[in-house]
């Protein structure tokens, strides 16, 4: 007989709380939390995860699951086994950075949104990286999505370049243009003009709003 093996990871916790941004912005989610190197970290098993994601749905009602933190996909065993044991009939989305897309197929049976999020200054490689994930969600048949995340220094160049190479990956790619944090409540007009000739590059390019996260929340 085989042996078992024991899988864990280290949890910044699995807290309640409202999806900030992206496809399902507004969300109440139970997230899966992957501790980074700063973050006070808990050790789960697969079983203990399982057992407090049932005892969490017990008590109230959720839109979904997010798995999110820290490098979810360094973890896929642990992941696999823990969403197998818990049984729970709720949507599960993979909030990361895309930069381990040879490790999605190991739990894609599992998932219903890839959710990458990137800035677009970032290094080529990173993009590409990012790309080729949201070709394996293509491939496995899951729902997918890019949050372009932009900060000030970010060009109208960058991110089209961005949106152009995310259409040639999938298709099927939502994309999420981020502005960044504005007390105005009008759209400016660089954004209604880079709307304009987004879309123009990829039709399912959309313009999205975050959610400010309080003390405690993800």
């Amino acid at each position: 007989m085989a042996t078992p093996v024991f899988s864990a990871a280290a949890l910044a916790g699995v807290p309640v709380g409202v999806q900030a941004q992206g496809v399902w912005v507004g969300r109440r989610q139970l997230f899966v939390k992957f501790a980074g190197e700063a973050e006070t970290a808990t050790m789960y098993s697969a079983d203990a995860l399982a057992r407090e994601m049932q005892r969490h749905l017990q008590r109230g009602v959720f839109h979904s699951i997010s798995v999110a933190g820290r490098d979810p996909l360094a973890n896929t065993d642990f992941l696999a086994a823990a969403l197998t044991k818990a049984q729970i009939p709720l949507p599960v989305m993979l909030d990361i950075d895309g930069q381990r897309p040879d490790e999605l197929a190991a739990i894609a049976q599992h998932i219903a949104l890839v959710q990458v999020t990137l800035d677009p200054t970032a290094a080529d490689t990173m993009l590409q990286r990012g790309c080729a994930t949201l070709v394996g969600a293509a491939r496995a048949g899951r729902a997918h999505a890019l949050v372009v995340a932009v900060n000030t220094e970010t060009s109208d160049a960058q991110i089209l370049r961005t949106v152009e190479q995310v259409r040639d990956a999938s298709a099927e790619t939502d994309v999420i243009l981020l502005p960044p944090h504005s007390g105005e409540s009008v759209l400016d007009r660089r954004w209604a003009v880079l709307l304009d000739q987004t879309m123009q590059l990829h039709a399912r390019t959309m313009l999205g709003t975050r959610i400010l996260r309080p003390a405690g929340m993800r």
